[in-house]
């Protein structure tokens, strides 16, 4: 019988704030525990700093900006999903980040993929139905639309759901594999909860006392006055996100227990997509910034048989490939540029072939690229939006705070980091491609922007 896959990514999630990781607070027990019984890459980064240009590199195994960008997946890049469904699995998707919705090319290869687009709170129907019904320079709409962002504001009410709960999300993955029967399975879940705004249940508030509401009240002054956030605000903000962590690694730890029970030979991936900033470089959230605190995301490949702790540099345009070597593909889509994890979880270090990982992004209203490119040792960042280069001593600098291109750089090394960010220019150069724009309607332009996406 086929080996049954899983594939779970946590938004937000740096690896800094994960037990097995070095964290000092108890935010990831669940996590913790399959780490130890299973495989746990310790310099494990993702290719890009934000969701949208993350999830090429993870699920489609290409760099964000090949063929054509990020702003819709290209029918020249090829989803894991597409490969396992040819190989006769079912296939199975499961998340509310829109971004990730059918309407960007996320649902390709999927038998089912739940994405929230039809299915979205009832408070965001609500504000819909305002906004459809009601003219927007009217006096009724304009009291009602600033109601809600003063509730939001000044009380910290979570008036609603910008995204559907791990816990929801849970039951629906479990509802969909326990409707499969014998087929072999591919899952993907993706939770959002470690995304701002930070509110998590109150019995997984544990690192404080601070109520779930004082997120709410705190986000809308992170996205317009971050400066004025005072220190202990910002404690608060970590405290809030550390246990929307801890509430999430407990449904990621129900969702798997609950498949070991039903599955006797199953391989689980988990990640996460970026990480989050709280003030290290002077910003807060995922600001399209190459620094680790958004670049560094925990990895972790458990499959009840063997266990290792591996620090060699993987990038997650791996997952796609690992996943599926780990279902019986024997040839993979000569459109995935990364690697399978193989060797590494054979024991065959010998063999590994990634000595860096890169990333790329791009200003989505003007173009405008930004590139890095990371090294056991060194990273280097090449920024055309500010016409910039930084360079970084990561075991003098490990913080990434002295810019040694302000002074006199090892001239080898900055050269031949130059050299691999030419050769990535070079081959998105020559995948390049037209990819249609997504016209997205008003409904899911707010959902967004409660996020904090500016589409």
């Amino acid at each position: 019988m086929a080996q049954n896959v899983v594939l779970v990514t946590v938004d937000s999630l740096r690896a800094d704030h994960v037990g097995c990781y070095g964290y000092d607070r108890d935010t990831t027990p669940e996590l913790d525990a399959i780490a130890e019984d299973g495989h746990r890459f310790s310099a494990a980064f993702t290719h890009a700093c934000a969701t949208r240009p993350s999830f090429p590199a993870i699920m489609t195994s290409s760099h964000p900006l090949m063929y054509g960008g990020f702003e819709r997946l290209s029918e020249e890049r090829t989803l894991v999903s597409e490969v396992l469904s040819r190989q006769g699995y079912a296939t199975g998707g499961f998340h509310s980040n829109l971004y990730l919705s059918a309407e960007f090319g996320y649902d390709r290869g999927f038998d089912t993929l739940y994405d929230s687009r039809a299915d979205p709170s009832p408070m965001t129907r609500l504000r819909q139905a305002v906004k459809d019904n009601l003219d927007s320079d009217g006096l009724v709409y304009r009291i009602l639309e600033k109601l809600y962002q003063g509730t939001e504001r000044a009380a910290g009410v979570d008036v609603g759901s910008y995204y559907v709960s791990a816990e929801d999300i849970t039951d629906r993955a479990l509802e969909w594999v326990d409707a499969q029967g014998d087929r072999p399975t591919f899952l993907w879940v993706h939770y959002m909860d470690p995304h701002h705004p930070y509110s998590p249940p109150e019995e997984h508030q544990m690192f404080s006392d601070i109520s779930r509401r004082e997120g709410v009240r705190l986000r809308p002054k992170m996205m317009e006055n971050d400066e004025d956030i005072t220190e202990e605000e910002l404690q608060t903000l970590i405290d809030l996100y550390d246990g929307e962590i801890r509430y999430t690694d407990a449904q990621i730890g129900r969702l798997l227990s609950t498949l070991e029970d039903e599955w006797d030979d199953w391989t689980a991936i988990v990640t996460a997509d970026h990480g989050e900033e709280f003030r290290d470089h002077g910003e807060f959230f995922h600001q399209n910034r190459f620094y680790d605190e958004v670049m560094h995301v925990p990895l972790i490949v458990y499959d009840g048989d063997s266990s290792g702790t591996h620090d060699e540099m993987v990038g997650l345009m791996d997952v796609a490939p690992t996943a599926a070597t780990l279902a019986g593909v024997e040839t993979l889509p000569e459109n995935f540029y990364g690697y399978p994890l193989d060797p590494l979880l054979d024991g065959r270090s010998e063999d590994w072939e990634r000595e860096g990982v890169l990333g790329s992004w791009y200003d989505v209203p003007t173009g405008t690229e930004r590139f890095a490119y990371r090294t056991t040792d060194w990273k280097y960042i090449r920024d055309y939006v500010h016409d910039n280069e930084e360079l970084y001593d990561l075991q003098a600098d490990p913080d990434e705070q002295s810019n040694l291109l302000d002074d006199d750089p090892e001239p080898d090394v900055l050269d031949e980091m130059r050299r691999v960010v030419d050769d990535l220019e070079e081959d998105i150069e020559a995948t390049d491609t037209e990819v249609e724009s997504v016209e997205m309607d008003d409904e899911i332009k707010e959902r967004l922007r409660n996020l904090g996406y500016q589409e």
